[in-house]
């Protein structure tokens, strides 16, 4: 990689620790961190030990939301949007998202040099799930905002966008009450679980989860695949003598960059994890970045291999939890960069500006990805 990993991603680390302590008990006792793959997939699978769970009383809408819910409610509520994310919905949506990549491009060809984030990579997922969802694409400023917010590390941002993010779904749900529409948020509010509607926290957090989520993890997979196609001529040459090595592609980046770099889970029961004991109560921090790189999974982790296979990265979790919009976001970012080789073939980043990952550690997200389109 011809840009600084090591500034950006802290693979030194994580390769230290999958080492000497890959299951991690901080001093104070109430944290575990996992570094390597086999107990990171263990956490994400074994949902009998290892609770996704918000707390019961839950006052925040994303803690009432299918994020934070074990079975058989997790599965009640994946239940009612998984058919809007079924494959066959999924390759529907290819002309409009083409439609609309090509009009974010035919927008950036004017200015000839643009920020990715700002010009590409953000704009389009939020439109398509602002369109899903059947809220004002004109608030899609706003949505940036409240989704940076949420995946972010100042907790009072975190609290005042959800506050934020209530009043405003709450204006749309009622308005769906009294004149349902062709959207996801007209299904969610006249659905019903075992014969009882979506409560209002319920129908708040999916709604709050969707936007976010339907963005947040898109938008730093376009940045990031651009960032190494820029960074590698060889994998730019093949991509743009065979563009159906893009989905590979993208796997490597999923794998590589890993949009996501941690999640959490809370201990349900005393348990024993790689001759650790792991008590109830005890939160676990799952990190996937250094599972992804893991030398007993993948050879060569430090490479950026565009032809891995297997690659069974967990770039999008695994188990009942993996990411209802996969498909969406590979779909998206696929699209996107076909577009981008078709048009701007010989693009590069303006290396003046240094990269800056933004000060999330939940996300691998760059702050901004500066480009010139033309040589």
């Amino acid at each position: 990689m011809e840009w600084n990993q090591s500034e950006l991603l802290p693979l030194s680390q994580f390769k230290e620790m999958r080492s000497t302590s890959p299951v991690h008990l901080q001093e104070e006792g109430q944290m575990c961190e996992l570094y390597r793959y086999q107990e990171v997939k263990e956490a994400f699978t074994n949902y009998a030990v290892f609770s996704s769970q918000g707390t019961e009383d839950a006052k925040e809408p994303i803690d009432s939301s299918v994020l934070r819910q074990d079975p058989p409610k997790h599965r009640q509520l994946r239940m009612l949007v998984s058919q809007a994310f079924t494959p066959r919905v999924i390759e529907s949506m290819a002309p409009k998202i083409t439609s609309i990549t090509h009009s974010l491009l035919d927008q950036a060809e004017k200015e000839r040099s643009i920020d990715v984030l700002a010009s590409l990579a953000s704009p389009l997922p939020i439109t398509v799930i602002a369109e899903m969802l059947g809220v004002s694409v004109e608030d899609r400023a706003q949505f940036k905002q409240w989704s940076d917010a949420l995946v972010g590390s100042d907790y009072e941002a975190y609290l005042q966008c959800q506050e934020e993010m209530t009043a405003y779904f709450n204006v749309i749900i009622e308005e769906r009450r009294s004149s349902p529409k062709d959207d996801l948020i007209s299904n969610l509010v006249q659905a019903k679980v075992e014969g009882e509607s979506l409560s209002e926290i319920e129908l708040i957090g999916f709604c709050i989860l969707l936007l976010v989520a339907g963005n947040e993890t898109t938008t730093n997979l376009i940045t990031s695949a651009l960032l190494c196609v820029d960074s590698l001529p060889e994998v730019r040459e093949q991509l743009l003598a065979d563009r159906s090595l893009i989905p590979g592609t993208l796997e490597e980046v999923f794998r590589y960059c890993s949009p996501v770099q941690h999640m959490f889970r809370q201990v349900k029961q005393d348990t024993e994890l790689a001759g650790h004991v792991l008590q109830a109560g005890q939160f676990v921090r799952l990190w996937i970045g250094s599972a992804n790189h893991d030398e007993t999974v993948f050879d060569h982790p430090e490479r950026f291999d565009m032809f891995r296979s297997p690659n069974p990265h967990l770039g999008l979790g695994s188990g009942i939890h993996y990411c209802l919009g996969a498909q969406l976001a590979r779909l998206e970012s696929k699209i996107m960069l076909e577009a981008i080789l078709d048009r701007f073939p010989h693009y590069y980043r303006n290396r003046s500006i240094p990269l800056q990952r933004t000060d999330s550690s939940m996300m691998f997200a760059l702050q901004s990805l500066p480009i010139h389109l033309y040589e």
